[in-house]
């Protein structure tokens, strides 16, 4: 459903998947740790997503959250999905598995594809693969025609990968334990549609990452779309109207700021295409502020409004770092330092962050996102 008419749909929407929360409540958590449900907004970043199975993975092994909800984009989808149908299967360490095994058949398809980090790129430390003659080809390539016309079969190696990496059955059924809320844009319309649980399928989740310039538009009940990251990245909204939890724990890929100046065509079009993607963000970060703003300046406002406890895991100084290409680079050794990377983040925030859940916002919404 698309943004206008969600409002009036979330009841429904909400208490027909309510279920999925009391079930999520049943894997184990070591005895005596006190847990707390939260929501999960995940952004898209390509090979970048590899940061947040590594948040997810700490998540999940720490043991005390659990999560009620969760909305993401593009690469955030792919890793909403797995994580939900390891949750049905297996509990937590069923969803640590699941994650692993995901972003396993990644670099093996990548490992199989013309897109290979070459030891010049490796030497430079940003993980692009800016001096691969298949990369430069290929860049060239998308610039002077469109997918329609280089890849006519519309082949997509994520197609294979997601299939045998989930039961999508099972994430459609009340098991469940999660609600997702996975974003893609209309390219009619150009507004943000919101699939959930009971239609999600592999043709929706290549839906939310289907970028324009690599891929044919997915077309679905009539309608053509593509990467969410346009109008969501993620969207809010969803985990506002359709859950009950009043935390939500956004996990950054996309950094907000970047300290050098993009001089060269890839880099230029990767920091419109970031700051293209953290727009949509960026605007719910305002109306929650304001809605915030209202709540405090008037305690009566609480009874028809609700306060969300905004947080979140970002690793700026890691993203930054890395050349605009590597998000396009599936190397197995890559995709583990950004899951080592995302782990370390994420322990840091459980550590200074934990007790707060439930009680307060821990960013300063108007600081770091106005």
């Amino acid at each position: 459903m698309d943004a206008t008419t969600y409002a009036d749909r979330a009841t429904s929407a909400s208490s027909a998947v309510r279920s999925r929360t009391s079930a999520s409540r049943k894997t184990k958590v070591r005895p005596g740790a006190e847990t707390k449900t939260i929501n999960l907004a995940l952004q898209g970043g390509g090979a970048h997503g590899a940061f947040t199975w590594g948040v997810l993975d700490r998540l999940l092994e720490d043991g005390r959250l659990s999560f009620e909800g969760i909305s993401a984009t593009s690469a955030g989808a792919m890793n909403a999905v797995v994580l939900a149908y390891g949750l049905t299967e297996g509990g937590r360490q069923g969803a640590r598995k699941a994650l692993e095994g995901f972003w396993r058949r990644v670099s093996h398809a990548a490992a199989a594809g013309p897109l290979q980090p070459t030891w010049l790129d490796r030497l430079a430390g940003n993980r692009a693969l800016e001096n691969s003659p298949a990369f430069l080809a290929f860049d060239l390539i998308s610039r002077l025609l469109s997918p329609y016309q280089f890849n006519p079969l519309n082949r997509n190696p994520l197609r294979e990968v997601l299939e045998q990496s989930v039961d999508f059955a099972r994430l459609r059924s009340a098991e469940c334990p999660v609600k997702l809320f996975l974003s893609a844009t209309n390219v009619r319309t150009g507004k943000v549609k919101v699939f959930e649980n009971d239609v999600i399928c592999p043709e929706r989740v290549l839906a939310s990452s289907c970028l324009p310039f690599l891929f044919q538009a997915v077309e679905i009940d009539g309608e053509h779309y593509w990467d969410g990251g346009y109008m969501g990245n993620p969207a809010i909204f969803p985990l506002i109207y359709g859950c009950d939890s009043r935390d939500l724990l956004i996990i950054h890929i996309n950094p907000l700021e970047r300290p050098e100046l993009p001089i060269t065509a890839f880099e230029i079009m990767n920091r419109v295409n970031e700051i293209s993607f953290n727009s949509s963000l960026m605007r719910e970060m305002r109306a929650i502020s304001f809605v915030t703003k209202l709540i405090d300046d008037n305690p009566a406002a609480m009874k028809t409004l609700k306060r969300l406890f905004v947080h979140a895991i970002a690793a700026d100084e890691v993203m930054s770092r890395l050349g605009a290409a590597s998000k396009l680079n599936g190397d197995w050794d890559f995709l583990v330092y950004l899951r080592d990377e995302g782990r370390k983040h994420a322990g840091t925030w459980l550590t200074q962050n934990f007790g707060h859940l439930g009680r307060e916002s821990t960013v300063d919404i108007r600081k770091d996102y106005l």
